[in-house]
C-alpha cells in the first residue's frame, strides 16, 4: 500500500489507481472502495432490467462477488464502463434463466421498449479499446442534431423513449425513428472506418 503510505486517502485516488492497487495487492477493501463508487449505478441497471427492488439489491451483491473473481481476467481501461457491461450482462443472463417465470414487462408498449434495450442494439455496450471509442465519438459527431441528442440520451443516459420524447417535446415515434436512423448511420460510419 505504498500509495496510502504517502498520505493519500483512497477517496483521492482515481479508479485506475485503485484498480492497479487491487490487482497488485489483492486488497478487498480497495476493491470495495472502487465498487462503492458505482454501486448506485449497478443498482440502477439492475432495477431497470428486473423491475424489482429486492432482486436488484441481491444482484448488486452477486455482481460484486462476480467481479472479485473475474476482474483479473480482463484488461480494464475504464472501470465504470466495464462494470456497466458486467452488470447488464448479469441481468440479461438472469432474465434468460427465468424467462418462463419472470419476463418483467406488462404491456405491448413496455415490451417494445424492453426489446429495444437488448444488447445487440447497443453500439456502446461492448468493452471497447480507445481506438473504437474514438471512432464511435467521431461518428456520433457526424450525425444529424436530432439523431445525436436522441442517441446520447438513450445510450449514454439510459433514458427510455418516453423520457426522451418528454424532454425534447417530440412524439415517441419520432424519437424511435431518430435512434434507429442514428444507429444505422453509426454502423455505416464505423464500417467505413475499418
Amino acid at each position: 500500500m505504498q500509495l496510502f503510505r504517502k498520505n493519500r486517502n483512497r477517496k483521492q485516488l482515481d479508479d485506475q489507481e485503485l484498480l492497479s492497487i487491487y490487482l497488485n495487492e489483492k486488497d478487498f477493501e480497495v476493491l470495495g472502495e472502487l465498487y462503492s463508487r458505482y454501486m448506485h449505478l449497478v443498482y440502477g441497471v439492475c432495477i431497470k432490467y428486473f423491475k424489482d427492488a429486492e432482486m436488484a439489491k441481491d444482484a448488486v451483491i452477486v455482481i460484486y462477488e462476480k467481479i472479485q473473481s473475474g476482474i483479473h481476467k480482463h484488461q480494464i481501461n475504464n472501470f465504470k464502463s466495464w462494470l456497466y457491461v458486467v452488470s447488464k450482462n448479469h441481468c440479461l443472463m438472469e432474465l434468460r434463466k427465468n424467462s418462463g417465470t419472470r419476463l418483467l414487462v406488462s404491456s405491448d408498449n413496455e415490451l417494445a421498449n424492453f426489446m429495444e434495450n437488448t444488447p445487440d442494439l447497443h453500439p456502446i455496450d461492448e468493452e471497447q479499446n480507445e481506438a473504437i471509442e474514438k471512432a464511435l465519438a467521431d461518428c456520433i459527431k457526424k450525425l444529424k442534431a436530432e439523431q445525436k441528442i436522441c442517441i446520447h440520451l438513450f445510450y449514454y443516459e439510459n433514458k427510455c423513449y418516453r423520457e426522451i420524447a418528454a424532454e425534447l417535446k417530440l412524439e415517441e415515434k419520432k424519437v424511435k425513428s431518430f435512434i434507429q436512423n442514428g444507429k444505422r448511420n453509426l454502423k455505416i460510419c464505423l464500417e467505413k472506418g475499418k
